[in-house]
């Protein structure tokens, strides 16, 4: 069987700069191999991303539990390694020409999301088993880092979650989450 090449593409979203990329992704019949991130396919695509990452997460959330929304002072490339999510983002720049603009959708393996710094992300695990979630940051984490937060459960966002958070429980959402500032009141 030759090999079936499916190129990386880009869309823009309703947020300045919040670009959806499909990955590149090689089959055969041994499997797949997905090209998570290359420097000159991301130039080609005109989605300016740094050269280098100067940190990798990979974080396990069981399903349903909700982390975000954080906007950093960083730029971020988020993808899925397993299982699905829910993922929302913020535009919460001052002076961006679409500040309080509200992005959703669903995320798998193969589908990244390129977040510039400033625009909040958030997501919610929702496969059965959890999802593992990888953040690329263009700058090392640090603790007190600029950046803000928004509770993902501010009802002037309406962000239609897919599994009811459930305030109560910390395994749901971080109390720091849940008490976050509503956008209104950055």
């Amino acid at each position: 069987m030759p090999a079936d090449v499916r190129p990386m593409t880009v869309e823009r979203t309703a947020i300045d700069g919040l670009a959806r990329i499909t990955t590149k992704a090689v089959t055969d019949e041994r499997g797949t191999v997905r090209e998570f991130f290359r420097t000159s396919g991301f130039a080609d695509a005109g989605v300016d991303v740094p050269e280098r990452w100067a940190q990798i997460n990979l974080t396990w959330t069981r399903h349903g539990a909700l982390r975000g929304l954080h906007g950093e002072a960083a730029d971020k490339l988020i993808g899925i390694a397993a299982g699905e999510a829910f993922g929302a983002w913020v535009d919460a720049r001052p002076g961006s020409p679409t500040y309080g603009a509200v992005h959703t959708e669903r995320l798998a393996v193969g589908i990244q999301m390129f977040v510039p710094a400033g625009v909040c992300n958030g997501f919610q695990a929702v496969s059965p088993d959890g999802c593992q979630y990888l953040y690329c940051f263009g700058v090392e984490w640090t603790p007190g880092m600029a950046g803000i937060a928004v509770t993902p459960l501010d009802p002037d966002l309406a962000i239609a979650w897919p599994i009811a958070p459930d305030v109560a429980d910390p395994a749901s959402v971080s109390t720091k989450d849940a008490n976050a500032p509503r956008f209104a009141d950055l």
